[in-house]
């Protein structure tokens, strides 16, 4: 099994640095210089004794700025549990560490530049959901690591992961090309893991699930919609429920991703901004390369549309399934479910129309099973592919009763359950087992749009509560803010550390500083007195009531108009992403 080191010092001299490995008997140390940027293997003997020492838990990668290359290590680290017996680990801490001893070479707006840009990654680094591990390759399901030839196993991580998968696969770039260096890096993944421990009627066993976010068509909510040209969905994650019982092991997969066709939905100050289907590109084409690659990776696909059918989200659902009848491809199974008409006013039990309605293709999907020979028994030979608008909520919901369903079978088949026992009836597993699928939901949907999830009263109880609802409309509150002021530098984040946008320093032109127009400030400055002025109007009454009113008319129908006058060019107030973004939003 490939492996990399598990523990580092950072060894640092004015002209290098020397990432020491710990691990028992061994030698290995790699060289940075940090005027070449020039990596080589050494040894332990090699590093000056004057040079400083802290111990770090790994290396993310090196990225290029205004003030040159930085280094980016992980400083603190958390176990999460172990995998198939191998330990897991979340990122916790990181540092980023500058290749140059001063930047005063800079000029003062270069450095205010370097200085967002360094923001910028560690905003990145401090969205909760960074997990490694050194000895087992986590971007890959059970089923695919089965598939695998003798050679494959042989690659070092590096080099055998699933490339939609590792998020400091930017990062990466410079030790890609020297396989020496691979055991001083490995592959680390975003979104969310949970490794528990469990117990039906005596029997111990491990369950898991894993989500790992696509690293391709990354982004926040409201800017990152649809696919690009070569089919990479938004917010794509592909979610494994790994279960494991004296050493057979099995595994459900599903993945979500945002509607596969181009459309757009920026913010403009409304709560909810109305979906744009592009009328000027061919869709089929991006819509075949998504599923053509969705069907090599997993076999038949069973698209669940969870969107309403009435509304500004019912012209996305008459053309997704529209295209899938152009399309013609057998392999590729549409349902669409109106998740909020059918469990409108609390009625969450009609959840179960659906189950019933895709039961059967369930069991034909299957799910991966191995004994505890290692023969393979069962593989899965489908996936559901969930969405909603954001492919958060409503699809967790689903996702969580699906793998329910699966999971049932799984334990069954391995001699957990009894046949005819539920798992609903296990009440500590069944607390247990909506709480993460509640907690998976709230990482995927931090991750994506800035806040915890809705809806996760129903997971973590298995019912709608008043409370629920209350938090709802706080989170949404949240979401709406964010969405329209704060968006635009989060997507220039995650485009900067993903290497969509990349840092030139001998050629600098700044897009940072993006001067706003005189609606800008104007207009809510004009709003604001009209409307103070119309409340101190009411306050401090005229001599009759008639000067009262005509004064309150007046300022009143001032703010109305200002605010109309805001709302109508409200895309000039949001915070838009200012960074060149390669075709994302088209």
């Amino acid at each position: 099994m490939a492996s990399t080191y598990e523990s580092f010092n950072l060894r640092t001299t004015p002209e290098k640095f020397y990432v020491e490995a710990c691990d028992d008997g061994c030698e290995d140390v790699l060289a940075i210089d940090r005027v070449s940027t020039e990596m080589t293997l050494t040894v332990s003997r090699d590093v000056p004794v004057s040079a400083d020492s802290r111990p770090i838990c790994g290396l993310m990668g090196t990225l290029r700025l205004v003030a040159g290359m930085y280094l980016v290590v992980i400083t603190k680290k958390k176990k999460v549990g172990d995998l198939l017996g191998h330990a897991v680990w979340k990122a916790v801490e990181f540092d980023i560490i500058s290749y140059k001893k001063t930047i005063l070479h800079l000029t003062d707006s270069q450095m205010q530049d370097n200085k967002t840009f360094l923001s910028m990654i560690n905003s990145v680094l401090h969205t909760d959901g960074f997990y490694f591990a050194t000895d087992y390759d986590l971007t890959h399901t059970l089923q695919r690591l089965a598939n695998t030839s003798p050679e494959f196993q042989e690659m070092s991580l590096l080099e055998r992961a699933d490339q939609r998968f590792v998020w400091n696969g930017h990062l990466l770039r410079e030790f890609m090309t020297q396989p020496e260096l691979h055991k001083f890096v490995f592959p680390v993944v975003h979104g969310f893991i949970a490794l528990r421990s469990s117990c039906i009627n005596g029997k111990v066993f491990e369950w898991s699930i894993i989500s790992r976010r696509s690293c391709f068509r990354a982004g926040v909510r409201y800017y990152i919609r649809g696919i690009d040209t070569e089919g990479h969905a938004a917010n794509y994650v592909e979610t494994e429920q790994i279960v494991q019982y004296n050493s057979a092991k099995a595994s459900f997969v599903q993945t979500r991703g945002s509607i596969p066709f181009y459309w757009s939905q920026r913010p403009n100050l409304k709560y909810k901004p109305k979906p744009q289907i592009s009328k000027t590109i061919n869709h089929l084409d991006g819509f075949q390369r998504h599923f053509d690659s969705q069907i090599i990776l997993y076999g038949r696909q069973v698209i669940l549309n969870l969107i309403n059918q009435k509304g500004s989200e019912k012209p996305l659902e008459l053309a997704f399934d529209k295209m899938v009848g152009n399309l013609g491809n057998g392999m590729i199974k549409y349902i669409a479910f109106d998740f909020h008409k059918e469990c409108s006013r609390m009625r969450w039990h009609r959840l179960q129309i659906l189950l019933d309605m895709v039961a059967e293709m369930q069991d034909e999907l299957g799910y991966f099973l191995v004994d505890a020979d290692g023969k393979v028994l069962l593989t899965q030979e489908g996936t559901f592919r969930s969405n909603c608008m954001d492919c958060l909520d409503r699809t967790n919901v689903i996702q969580s009763l699906l793998a329910r369903r699966s999971l049932q079978s799984q334990l069954r088949k391995m001699g957990v359950l009894h046949m005819g026992q539920l798992i609903e009836e296990q009440a500590d597993f069944e607390k247990m087992y909506k709480n993460a699928w509640a907690d998976n939901a709230d990482a995927c949907a931090k991750q994506y749009a800035g806040t915890g999830a809705l809806k996760t009263d129903f997971t973590r109880t298995g019912k709608r509560t008043q409370w629920g609802l209350l938090m709802d409309g706080w989170n949404s509150m949240i979401r709406y803010y964010k969405n329209n002021f704060s968006d635009g530098f989060r997507q220039d984040s995650i485009d900067l550390f993903l290497g969509n946008y990349a840092v030139d320093e001998g050629d600098w032109m700044t897009q940072l500083r993006d001067p706003k127009d005189w609606k800008f400030l104007t207009l809510p400055i004009i709003m604001v007195v009209a409307f103070s002025m119309c409340i101190i109007c009411l306050l401090m009454a005229g001599d009759t009531w008639t000067e009262t009113l005509a004064y309150v008319l007046f300022w009143g129908t001032a703010s109305v108009v200002t605010g109309g006058l805001i709302l109508f060019n409200g895309q000039d107030f949001v915070d838009a992403p200012k960074l060149v973004q390669k075709e994302k939003l088209d």
